[in-house]
C-alpha cells in the first residue's frame, strides 16, 4: 500500500499553540519595551522634554533699545531714527533658500550687492532663528508684493525698524561720524547680549565714542510661536531702555558758514569756544553723506569716495598734518621771551634772507627785498621770516619743543575726539629716533618758521590758540555740552582713561608778554602793515590773528616761487589762526585751505566769515538788551519827577 499523508489535529493544534505563545510572548515583550520607553521619556525624562517643547512653542525674542538722539547747541537735530521696513530670512524656515533668493529677485530689484551683503551677515549670525537681512528701505508697492506672494515664501518676513539718519547729511559727517553693519572684528568685542538684536553700531566720532549711552540696554520678550514660526502671542515682555541723548556743543549755523566760506576747496575749519573749550566748529572739506553707510554701502558709491583724488573720507580737521608755517610764530615768540633770547625792542635788519655762515645757503624771507629794520612787533605784524630765523637759531630745539608742548602741540589733547591724531613736534630726541641723524641748525631754523619737521593738525592749531586768547589758561577742547540720562537708563559715560589730561595752565615769567603778543596779534589784522589787513575794514570787533604759509614742495636755492607754473596741487596750503573779541575772547579759531596761496587771502577770509556769523548775533542782541535796559532807566527816572 502506497504511503499517504493523513491529517493530525493535535500535532498542528500543538504548532498553532506554540506560535501563538510566542507571538504574544513577542506582543507583551514589545509592550513592555514601549511602556518602559513612554516611562523613560514621560517620566525620567519629563523636564528636558517638556524644555524642548517649550522651546518649540515659546521663542526669546531680543528687543533692540531705540537709538539715543544727537543735538548741536541750539537743540537741533543732527541725528535721529527714522522707520524703515526691511526685508528678513529665517533661515530655519526655509525649504530651499537658493530658490527662494531667486524668487524673491523675480518679484524686487534685489542687486547683487544686495546678496553679497546678505551672505556676509548669514556667516555672522550670532543665533539660530535669527532674521538675516537681504534689503531694507522697502516701498509700499514692495510690501504689498510680498504681502500677496507671502504663502509662497515661508521664512521671509517684512519687519519694521528704526534707522539712522542724519538730516545735514555730509555737512556733520567728520563730526559725528556713523553707524553701520557690526562687524566679525566688532562682534568679538561687544556685549553680545546686550547687542542682541543690533545690527549697527558707531563706526566713527561722536557714533563711536559715546557708543555705550548711545546704544542703550536690550530688552526680552517670549512669544508663543506655530510650527512654521509664525508668532501667536506675546506671553513676557521687558522693555529696553533707550539710549541717552547727547547735545553737542558744535554749532549748525557755524558749521553752515565755514562750509560756505570754503566753498568747493579742500580745507578745514575748527573753532573752539574760549570760556568753555567746547568744540563750536568743525568741518573738513570735502565730506560724505553718512546716510550712505548707515544699512551699507553700495560697491559703486563707496569706489568713488574711496578712489576720489580729493579724499572725502579723509577728516582733515583731526587727521590733517600740516607745516603750521607762520601760524606757530606767536609761540615760538613767547618761547624766545621766555628763555631770554629777545625781548620786545630786540631789532634785527633783514635783507630778505639769512646766512649761518658767510657764503652758505640762504635762508629766504617771504619778501624778497626785506622788511629793513624790524622789531618783534613789527616782525609779528608782517610775518619777518628773517627775525625767526635769527631768534631759532640762538634758542635750543628743545627748549622750544618743551614750550610748544605746553599749549598742546605733539599731543592728543581733546576729550571725546578719538580720531585726533599727534602731529610731529621735532626734537633732537626725536630726529635721532626717527632717522638716526643729529639736529643741524638749519633744522632748526626751519622749525622756526613753521616748516621743516613740524606737523600740527587743525585741532592742535584751533587748541593752542584758545589756550593763547586765554593768556595761558587751559581749557580741555571738548564736543559734547551735555548729557541726558533717564533714571531707568544706567548707562554711563564711557571711559576716558586713554585720553590726555588737559595739561597745566601755561604760566609766564612776565604776564606783560600775553597782552604784548595780543597786540601784536591784532597789528596783524588790524595795523597799517598787517598781512590779515584785509580782513580787518568794517570789522565790528578787534580780532587777534596770525596768518601762515605752507609749502608743499622744495624750491632750489636759485629758483624762485611762480604759482602759474606749479601745478595745483603742489602749490603752497593757506593757514589763519585766530580770536575775537581780543580783549575778551569768546571763539579761536583755525583754518587751513590746501593749495589755497597764502593765509591772508584764502584763509583769513574764511576765518572772518565764521566768527561774524558768531559773534554779530551775539554782539547784536546784547546791544538791544543795554538799549533796552537804558530805555527803562529813563522811564523810571521820568516816572520818579
Amino acid at each position: 500500500m502506497k504511503n499517504r499523508d493523513f491529517k493530525d489535529p493535535y500535532r498542528e493544534n500543538r504548532i498553532f499553540t506554540f506560535r501563538a505563545i510566542i507571538f504574544w510572548i513577542f506582543v507583551v515583550l514589545m509592550v513592555c519595551v514601549l511602556a518602559a520607553r513612554f516611562f523613560y521619556l514621560q517620566v525620567m525624562q519629563h523636564e528636558r522634554y517638556a524644555t524642548a517643547s517649550e522651546n518649540n512653542r515659546v521663542l526669546l525674542q531680543p528687543i533692540p533699545p531705540n537709538r539715543g538722539l544727537i543735538f548741536d547747541t541750539k537743540g537741533r537735530l543732527l541725528a535721529d531714527n527714522r522707520a524703515s521696513q526691511s526685508l528678513n530670512i529665517t533661515l530655519e524656515r526655509v525649504d530651499d533658500l537658493e530658490q527662494t533668493l531667486q524668487f524673491l529677485q523675480a518679484l524686487l530689484p534685489i542687486s547683487d550687492g544686495d546678496l553679497e551683503r546678505f551672505e556676509k551677515r548669514r556667516k555672522q549670525r550670532r543665533r539660530p532663528h535669527e532674521p538675516v537681512l537681504l534689503r531694507s528701505k522697502l516701498t509700499e508697492q514692495e510690501i504689498a508684493v510680498l504681502a500677496v506672494n507671502s504663502h509662497r515664501l515661508p521664512g521671509v518676513s517684512v519687519e519694521a525698524q528704526l534707522v539712522r539718519h542724519y538730516p545735514y547729511a555730509d555737512a556733520n559727517a567728520h563730526v559725528l561720524g556713523y553707524v553701520g553693519r557690526i562687524n566679525e572684528k566688532e562682534l568679538k568685542r561687544i556685549d553680545s547680549v546686550n547687542y542682541s538684536g543690533t545690527q549697527s553700531i558707531g563706526k566713527l566720532g561722536v557714533e563711536k565714542f559715546y557708543e555705550t549711552q548711545l546704544h542703550g540696554l536690550v530688552g526680552f520678550q517670549k512669544v508663543e510661536v506655530t510650527a512654521r514660526g509664525r508668532v501667536l502671542r506675546v506671553l513676557e515682555r521687558d522693555d529696553p531702555v533707550p539710549g541717552a541723548d547727547i547735545t553737542l556743543h558744535l554749532d549748525s549755523d557755524l558749521q553752515a558758514a565755514a562750509e560756505q566760506a570754503l566753498g568747493e576747496r579742500r580745507g578745514a575749519v575748527v573753532a573752539i569756544d574760549t570760556r568753555t573749550g567746547g568744540i563750536i566748529t568743525l568741518v573738513s572739506q570735502p565730506s560724505f553723506n553718512p546716510n550712505l553707510f548707515v544699512t551699507g554701502i553700495d560697491t559703486k558709491n563707496y569706489a568713488a569716495l574711496r578712489d576720489s583724488p580729493d579724499l572725502p573720507l579723509f577728516n582733515r580737521a583731526l587727521r590733517g598734518q600740516y607745516p603750521p608755517g607762520s601760524t606757530v610764530k606767536p609761540f615760538v615768540a613767547l618761547a624766545g621771551l621766555e628763555y631770554g633770547h629777545i625781548n620786545w625792542a630786540h631789532t634785527i635788519n633783514d635783507p630778505g634772507w639769512y646766512q649761518l655762515t658767510k657764503g652758505g645757503r640762504f635762508y629766504r624771507d617771504w619778501k624778497k627785498w626785506g622788511h629793513g629794520k624790524v622789531d618783534l612787533l613789527l616782525a609779528m605784524a608782517q610775518s619777518c621770516d628773517t627775525y625767526f630765523y635769527e631768534l631759532s637759531h640762538r634758542m635750543s630745539v628743545d627748549d622750544l619743543h618743551d614750550f610748544l608742548w605746553k599749549f598742546g602741540l605733539g599731543q592728543r589733547i581733546s576729550l571725546d575726539v578719538a580720531e585726533a591724531v599727534r602731529g610731529i613736534l621735532p626734537s633732537t630726541r626725536w630726529k635721532k629716533a626717527r632717522t638716526g641723524e643729529p639736529w643741524y641748525t638749519g633744522d632748526s631754523l626751519n622749525v622756526g618758521i613753521g616748516q621743516g619737521y613740524m606737523l600740527t593738525t587743525p585741532l592742535q592749531l584751533a587748541t593752542a590758540t584758545m589756550v593763547l586768547a586765554n593768556r595761558g589758561k587751559w581749557l580741555q577742547p571738548r564736543l559734547l555740552k551735555s548729557i541726558q540720562v533717564d533714571k531707568s537708563n544706567v548707562a554711563a559715560l564711557p571711559a576716558i582713561e586713554e585720553v590726555a589730561a588737559a595739561p597745566a595752565d601755561v604760566v609766564l615769567k612776565r604776564e606783560g608778554d600775553w597782552e604784548k603778543m595780543v597786540d601784536a596779534m591784532e597789528s596783524v589784522v588790524h595795523g597799517r602793515r598787517g598781512t590779515a589787513q584785509g580782513i580787518g575794514r568794517d570789522v565790528q570787533y578787534r580780532i587777534a590773528g596770525k596768518t601762515g604759509t605752507a609749502q608743499v614742495i622744495g624750491i632750489k636755492q636759485d629758483e624762485e616761487y611762480d604759482v602759474e607754473k606749479i601745478a595745483e596741487r603742489n602749490q603752497d596750503h593757506g593757514l589763519f589762526v585766530a580770536f575775537a573779541p581780543a580783549d575778551e575772547p569768546r571763539i579761536a579759531i583755525a583754518v587751513i585751505v590746501e593749495n589755497g596761496g597764502g593765509g591772508s587771502t584764502s584763509a583769513a577770509p574764511v576765518a572772518r566769515e565764521v566768527m561774524d556769523a558768531y559773534l554779530l548775533p551775539q554782539l547784536a542782541a546784547e546791544a538791544n538788551a543795554e538799549l533796552m535796559e537804558q530805555n527803562r532807566d529813563k522811564s523810571e527816572a521820568v516816572a520818579s519827577e
